[in-house]
């Protein structure tokens, strides 16, 4: 079945004048390729990564081009003409750009401006559109992340405690200032961490994967321990042996959290390759 707002590997049946009809592996449904897109290595029976939408016949049409969003992500898109239907917005299709219907829109978009938008299918229309009322697309599946597990964030507020964020396009996600280590811009996806899932369904999230958690932790652990008036002296030349003892680490993970603390100038190294509090 051929899917329109999606990526598919479709296969090349037949090379005509104007391009090529292309569909999936023994099903009679094909679309055309326009032979703008066409490449040598395109022939009969050889099989082509597509993007599918309808074009403004309502015919779905392939194309190599790459959208900025497909049908189900959330982006920042630009809005490249307005008129009585709505806008229309840059979507990294030449051929085609992206309506939000006005009653989509939470406030009137104006040309050249940028807006975040939700990409979906039209079920009335079969058309892909796109919606700044992004509230109504997230939340609508309970989240079931692992502690750890990777995801995708888009960045899309600043708030006094950090920064809300959209994860995997389905869930609201909060990255908190105090556990920020480099920057973090608007409007851009960064690679995130499950921290914890709260009852109510959103997020909070880590910039930090669990080596870096423990590298933390570890730091944290030496410091206090730095602190301590009963404090044996630490140096970089102990044993694994000595540093399994005092810290349950291994002596790689001692090192690089002594990095860390030595970086952000909070311990020093002293001749004899003693470590102490800066």
């Amino acid at each position: 079945m051929i899917e329109i707002g999606k990526y598919q590997e479709l296969r090349v049946n037949r090379l005509v004048d104007f391009g090529a009809y292309i569909g999936v592996s023994g099903e009679k449904e094909e679309i055309l390729l326009p032979g703008r897109y066409l490449t040598e290595e395109m022939v009969p029976g050889s099989m082509v990564r597509v993007f599918v939408y309808k074009d403004s016949e309502d015919r779905p049409v392939a194309t190599t081009e790459k959208p900025y969003a497909t049908v189900g992500e959330f982006a920042y898109l630009s809005v490249k003409d307005v008129n009585d239907t709505g806008a229309f917005l840059d979507w990294g299709l030449t051929a085609k750009d992206l309506l939000v219907p006005y009653s989509e829109q939470r406030s009137r978009m104006r040309r050249g401006g940028i807006y975040l938008v939700y990409v979906y299918l039209d079920k009335t229309t079969g058309r892909i559109a796109a919606s700044a009322k992004i509230e109504k697309f997230l939340g609508n599946v309970y989240p079931d992340y692992k502690v750890g597990q990777e995801v995708s964030a888009l960045v899309i507020e600043h708030t006094d405690i950090g920064y809300k964020a959209i994860v995997n396009n389905l869930h609201r996600g909060m990255i908190y200032s105090n556990e920020i280590f480099r920057p973090v811009e608007l409007e851009n996806t960064v690679k995130a961490f499950v921290k914890q899932v709260r009852e109510d369904g959103k997020i909070d999230l880590t910039l930090s994967d669990r080596a870096d958690r423990r590298t933390a932790e570890l730091a944290d652990r030496i410091l206090e321990y730095l602190g301590r008036d009963d404090a044996m002296p630490l140096s970089d030349k102990m044993s694994p042996e000595h540093i399994e003892m005092l810290f349950n680490s291994s002596k790689k993970d001692f090192k690089k959290a002594v990095g860390h603390l030595y970086k952000e100038h909070k311990v020093a190294m002293t001749e004899d390759r003693r470590i102490v509090k800066a």
